[in-house]
């Protein structure tokens, strides 16, 4: 009754683990992540248990292990419905004698039979994939049905049955520790207990007394190899299978980092760094929508910045104005920005360009340098060439936009490490050039 228990417990976990695979299957792996099917063969022994006839038996009691025998031979198929449960069918063929010189009567016992089982994967279910690697635990259980032939010679009278058969069938149960040596192939050792419910056989070939009528019991012990079919090279019993809920999460919070950096705003004007078109503008210096210094007139200077220059220009001298804009300049207020590893400047940074020809322009004698710089990304000697790349095609512009060359000094300032290196927001701080006026 224990047994039948157990086994009723087992089928009714398996289905139980079947109806939770299905109920979240669209949280799992697709199938074509994992092989499904297996083919398994196996040789052991196969130890009637009960019941036997007064003078027979299967084993030898002078001996430790009853002197094992090679008696048992099953071939079978598995195909796995989720990660988890699955089912196998079976052939099996069995042939129970005495073991020589044992002190048992001679007897042989043929049985040829099919199985159909549930099988659950230990690994999966409690979730040990990763930590037991190589090693697996499967349980399996179902029915199993049996044409039982005896081939005992008759030694006791009134009960001759050699070459007699019947059907029987029963109920079964095993647990499967196996062992993966290669990509697809594993060993195994498989112990199985049969409870038959239909055996009117004793073990030796002879019918059995009507107190045990109806009941046998049968243990397998068996060695075997298991081999995986399907698409992929690895054995589905053992593929580490990934949750599809942790490709969506990471590809939210890719979404959710991406979203965070459209809405940095590198130059602290108030204009997210996706709608900025300017975002290296002059701290304080108001801006419009688009992140763009204001400038009505435009004249090159931001209002903010000539209104301040106009208002300190009532209140000192014209020399005074100059100093100013000098100091302005050469503390790098006025800059252009670069993308990563590009020396032609970015579309929206090209106003610290028109404001240094301005001022050209307006100053004949002024001359200027040209300083450029790179962040830490690479090595030393390809960031002082990008610098310097870059200090060379603000040159290039001004000249094309009039400026005598001469006017205009080239300086390579390579490497800012100024701020930290991790931070991709930091790094477009010092991707850029900066100038310094001189009289």
């Amino acid at each position: 009754m224990k047994k039948i228990t157990l086994l009723s417990l087992l089928l009714t976990s398996s289905l139980s683990v079947l109806a939770q695979e299905n109920k979240v299957k669209k949280d799992t792996t697709a199938s074509s992540e994992y092989n499904k099917w297996t083919i398994e063969a196996s040789v052991g022994q196969a130890k009637g248990v009960r019941p036997y006839s007064k003078g027979y038996f299967s084993s030898d009691p002078k001996t430790f292990f009853g002197k094992p025998q090679a008696n048992s031979f099953s071939v079978g198929v598995r195909r796995m419905i989720s990660p988890t449960f699955g089912f196998k069918g079976a052939f099996h063929y069995e042939e129970l004698k005495n073991i020589k010189n044992n002190g048992s009567f001679p007897f042989k016992m043929q049985q040829f039979g099919v199985s159909l089982q549930g099988v659950a994967n230990l690994n999966r279910l409690f979730s040990m994939q990763e930590s037991l690697d190589r090693f697996l635990f499967l349980v399996h259980g179902g029915i199993k049905l049996d044409r039982m032939t005896s081939k005992t010679e008759n030694i006791i009278e009134n009960d001759n049955n050699y070459n007699q058969s019947e059907l029987n069938g029963g109920l079964l149960i095993g647990i499967t520790p196996e062992y993966r040596f290669s990509k697809r192939l594993s060993v195994f050792l498989d112990v199985t207990v049969q409870n038959n419910y239909r055996q009117h056989f004793n073990w030796d070939g002879t019918y059995t007394d009507v107190s045990d009528n109806l009941n046998g019991q049968l243990i397998t012990t068996s060695f075997g190899l298991t081999y995986s079919l399907g698409r992929n090279d690895f054995h589905g019993d053992y593929a580490i299978l990934k949750d599809k809920n942790i490709d969506e999460i990471e590809a939210l919070n890719k979404r959710i980092g991406d979203v965070e950096t459209l809405m940095n705003d590198t130059d602290k004007d108030g204009v997210a760094d996706y709608l900025d078109q300017e975002n290296n503008s002059v701290a304080g210096v108001a801006v419009d929508t688009r992140g763009k210094m204001v400038d009505i007139n435009r004249n090159g200077v931001p209002d903010e910045l000539e209104r301040y220059i106009d208002k300190s220009s009532k209140e000192t001298s014209e020399k005074s104005n100059s100093d100013m804009i000098k100091r302005l300049v050469n503390e790098g207020y006025v800059t252009t920005y670069f993308d990563t590893a590009k020396v032609k400047p970015t579309n929206v940074s090209t106003e610290g360009i028109d404001f240094i020809r301005t001022y050209l322009k307006n100053n004949p004698t002024a001359s200027v340098d040209i300083i450029g710089h790179a962040d830490e990304i690479g090595s030393n000697e390809r960031n002082d060439a990008l610098s310097k790349g870059r200090a060379e095609a603000v040159k290039a512009i001004l000249v094309k936009a009039g400026i005598d060359a001469s006017r205009l000094n080239v300086v390579s300032s390579g490497e800012d490490t100024s701020v930290a290196v991790d931070s991709e927001g930091a790094r477009k701080l010092v991707r850029r050039v900066t100038f310094k006026i001189k009289d």
